[in-house]
């Protein structure tokens, strides 16, 4: 399960995805206005994605990053890679991820490989289907990478579980 961190700020860097323009039409003119998208981690398998609004860019970034902050979530790590494979929809956006050998290196595109490269993740085989939004890809992969279990924990809560029915 991916759980979520009290502010240790001091080892978490931040990756600009994605800066949308957004064009507003009033009886004035077009009121322009910004929304970033931004991923942090700390390369440790900590991860979590932001999404801020502004009239200008900096400020957007800005929230986008303080987001991101408050949603960091822990992803189980096998070494360099992922445990098991995991597919995950997001919107129209569907990610399959899966775990690669070592040096294989990360093989993934856009708002997939920052999510991945964010977590600390180093060898992991990717694809996405689907929408290419860019929001949705980037939810769909840190929901995807948040799924993904320790198969010694889940073999741990599973013998506790039986230990718990057969003494009823």
């Amino acid at each position: 399960m991916a759980t979520r961190y009290e502010k240790n700020e001091s080892d978490i860097t931040d990756k600009l995805i994605h800066i949308n323009r957004v064009s507003k039409t009033l009886k004035g003119g077009k009121k322009m206005s910004f929304a970033a998208l931004v991923v942090s981690g700390d390369q440790k398998g900590r991860v979590g994605i932001g999404v801020g609004k502004s009239n200008e860019v900096p400020s957007a970034i800005q929230k986008a990053s303080g987001a991101a902050k408050k949603s960091l979530v822990t992803i189980p790590l096998n070494g360099q890679t992922i445990f098991h494979e995991v597919t995950m929809r997001f919107g129209g956006a569907e990610v399959i991820l899966k775990p690669a050998a070592p040096g294989t290196g990360i093989i993934a595109g856009g708002s997939v490989r920052a999510v991945v490269e964010m977590a600390g993740i180093k060898d992991i085989l990717t694809k996405s289907l689907g929408s290419a939004n860019q929001q949705n890809v980037a939810k769909a992969t840190l929901l995807g990478l948040a799924m993904t279990r320790n198969p010694k924990e889940v073999v741990a809560k599973r013998k506790n579980v039986e230990e718990s029915h057969a003494q009823n």
